[in-house]
């Protein structure tokens, strides 16, 4: 069954999503940069008999609009918790953030703890930029609005998957340059910015005390394995599983792998 891709108005904008209803445990898919939802249709597919499956376009990201608010890590996060309340969940949720979407969960752990059943944080991290990235950032932030996506999409693709799949699976990798192509200079510019300016999560991790599933890439050369692990081992409940072969979007490279981590982390935790 295919789940059509609708929207809502939530607080200043118009929020796109894919909500798969029932009476299960709800996960709340967030994607990374600068990606929409259909980063997760694979999930979609495979944990639909688990839960009931929450995955929005972020705010400026997909067919979402803008709005006028900043795009933070903590305006994503508080219009994720609006998102929750319009489609009237209240029960606690699983977050599942990606990259982008982890640097979000931190910020809605921070400031809607109470929503949050358990948190699953896939290729990720919990510093803040060194100065090397923030000005890398910067720069990007600065040409991508003069030299349009195709420069974001060029700069980050090499970066994002394991050796072996852009051999062997090049569609995956061209729909997610499609996506990139596709997200606005203007978000991609001012996200950047954003990104670098986020908060360092790690002096907050030991004041999470949920169980906590940290998942990566082996091959992950943006939030690598050695680094995900001490996140994990620094939360109270963490705990690591790795995805060998993949690269930084483990979902999408290998999702039996890692549909099968997240349904027996929801069904036991």
């Amino acid at each position: 069954m295919t789940h059509p891709l609708v929207s809502t108005e939530v607080d200043d904008f118009t929020m796109a999503y894919v909500d798969t209803g029932g009476d299960k445990p709800v996960l709340l898919l967030v994607h990374g940069f600068p990606l929409d939802h259909s980063m997760w249709k694979q999930q979609l597919g495979g944990l639909v008999d688990n839960c009931r499956i929450i995955v929005p376009d972020l705010r400026g990201f997909g067919v979402s609009t803008r709005g006028a608010k900043p795009l933070s890590m903590r305006t994503h996060a508080d219009d994720l918790a609006a998102l929750l309340d319009t489609l009237a969940v209240s029960t606690p949720v699983t977050f599942c953030g990606l990259s982008m979407g982890g640097y979000i969960g931190w910020q809605f752990l921070a400031h809607h703890y109470a929503r949050v059943r358990n948190i699953i944080l896939c290729d990720t991290r919990a510093a803040n930029d060194d100065e090397v990235t923030a000005r890398a950032r910067q720069l990007m932030a600065n040409k991508v609005l003069t030299d349009g996506s195709q420069l974001a999409a060029d700069g980050m693709i090499p970066k994002l998957f394991a050796d072996a799949t852009y051999t062997e699976q090049p569609d995956v990798v061209e729909s997610t340059r499609e996506v990139i192509l596709n997200t606005q200079p203007s978000v991609i510019g001012e996200t950047q910015i954003e990104l670098s300016q986020r908060i360092d999560a790690r002096s907050l991790l030991t004041d999470f005390d949920l169980p906590a599933l940290l998942i990566c890439g082996e091959q992950d050369q943006i939030s690598r394995a050695s680094e995900m692990k001490d996140i994990a081992t620094s939360l109270p409940k963490g705990e690591f599983q790795e995805v060998p072969g993949a690269g930084h979007m483990a979902p999408l490279e290998d999702p039996d792998t890692v549909n099968e981590m997240i349904r027996e982390f929801v069904q036991s935790s």
